[in-house]
């Protein structure tokens, strides 16, 4: 309670600090829960949607990079809906109607996806369309979680909640894509579509927002503003420069599939498997993360991160059997986590306050845009250019690892940065 102190009242900092710590929890729970609800449902379908590509539509591997690189066409270009909510309202809301309607439209377009012709054109065009609700959920998500980061100085730890939120789904969601890989694409639709829908009551209670926020005539030119501020503002340069040095090595995520099915003889219910393992080893990693955020700094972290990775990657050369393939999936999901987190947490130390929104997406449309790239470039490689699987592990660990010498180039305000410890533990 406040004090009375020389005729005013006083508040008391433990209650303060308490109060602001709950409130911290309630707004982190609302994200793990939006997190965890719409990338479950990305990781039921990714391996289902892509032996539909690979089985049904026969398609190579560079082709599969090139219809799904064109598939996420939106998100490239995040920025337009990091303006949209950062700076028009949709129904006196900047986050709120926004998650809302766009829970509603991707349940309703991973339907869709499931009942069009299966001819290229028309199931591109869907999926795109699909993937722009997609774009939207993201962005607004990573704009509630900028917010809250920064007020509370929580950045790291909420950085590590969100993609540990992405391997908890990949828990569930490998085997069980794994399974849906050999039944009906319709089955895996609509259990994606219900999980989107599942979480348009829980914003609707619980992410309150008062509907007071007005259309701004001006609102494009401000957006406008704030864009040209994002692309002159030096740390979000090096920021963006940094993502893409390091996403830009050659990829291997599609040929490691054809090498899987047609080289080693995997079925696809193993396939799903690996990725429980994966994400199980990753959740361990951005676990551990929330503690080394708050020890070391954004330079440690990031030097050793790209370190880990690129080593790590070369055991994917002993990636012959079984056996073998589970070791080095469980240590690929430590080396790709602790390659990741830094990454997100350089992109939310880097972006402007009163720009939340707009400059997390331009951070992470640098991330997408590159890593399609990267898969892409990979995948032409294998297939047209001759390269195995084991001459592709060779070239993306050396590339990945030729972006530590850019670390030492970034601001060193924002390479200096750590997280707060938690009140309790402070």
């Amino acid at each position: 309670m406040g004090a009375v102190e020389e005729g005013r009242l006083t508040v008391d900092p433990d209650m303060e600090a308490r109060a602001a710590q709950r409130t911290l929890h309630t707004l982190s729970l609302v994200l793990a829960l939006s997190w965890l609800g719409t990338n479950l449902g990305y990781a039921i379908a990714g391996l289902p949607f892509r032996f539909l590509l690979k089985e049904q539509l026969r398609l190579s591997p560079p082709e599969i990079s090139a219809f799904l690189a064109l598939g996420i066409f939106t998100n490239y270009i995040k920025p337009f809906a990091g303006i949209l909510t950062d700076s028009v309202p949709l129904c006196g809301t900047r986050r709120r109607h926004y998650l809302l309607f766009g829970l509603i439209g991707c349940g309703l377009g991973w339907l869709l996806l499931s009942v069009v012709p299966l001819r290229y054109g028309v199931l591109l065009a869907t999926y795109m369309a699909m993937y722009a609700t997609v774009v939207l959920i993201s962005t607004t998500l990573g704009g509630v979680m900028v917010e809250v980061g920064i007020r509370f100085r929580a950045a790291g730890r909420l950085t590590a909640q969100r993609v540990g939120m992405f391997k908890l789904a990949a828990l569930a969601g490998g085997p069980i894509g794994g399974y849906l890989a050999s039944k009906p694409f319709l089955l895996t639709a609509a259990i994606v579509a219900g999980l989107h829908f599942l979480l348009v009551p829980l914003i609707y209670s619980t992410l309150r927002e008062p509907a007071t926020a007005r259309v701004n005539r001006e609102a494009w030119q401000d957006a406008r503003e704030k864009l040209r501020g994002l692309l002159q503002n030096r740390p979000l340069q090096m920021a963006a420069l940094m993502i893409c040095l390091i996403a830009a090595a050659p990829g291997f995520g599609t040929p490691l599939l054809f090498h899987q099915t047609d080289t080693l003889g995997f079925q696809k219910q193993f396939i799903g498997n690996l990725e429980l393992v994966h994400a199980a080893f990753g959740l361990m990693a951005a676990a551990l993360y929330q503690r080394f955020c708050t020890h070391l700094t954004l330079k440690a972290l990031l030097s050793y991160s790209i370190l880990v990775h690129a080593f790590g990657t070369l055991f994917y050369l002993a990636y012959t059997s079984r056996e073998a393939a589970v070791a080095i999936t469980a240590l690929e999901g430590i080396a790709q986590t602790f390659a990741m987190l830094p990454v997100y947490d350089l992109a939310a130390r880097a972006t402007p306050k009163g720009s939340e929104a707009l400059g997390y997406s331009v951070m992470m449309s640098v991330w997408n845009l590159t890593n399609s790239f990267s898969d892409w470039t990979g995948s032409l490689l294998y297939a047209a250019f001759g390269l195995t699987f084991y001459h592709l592990v060779w070239v993306n660990a050396g590339t990945t690892l030729l972006a530590i010498v850019a670390v030492p180039f970034l601001p060193a305000a924002l390479l200096s940065q750590r997280d707060r410890l938690p009140v309790r533990a402070a």
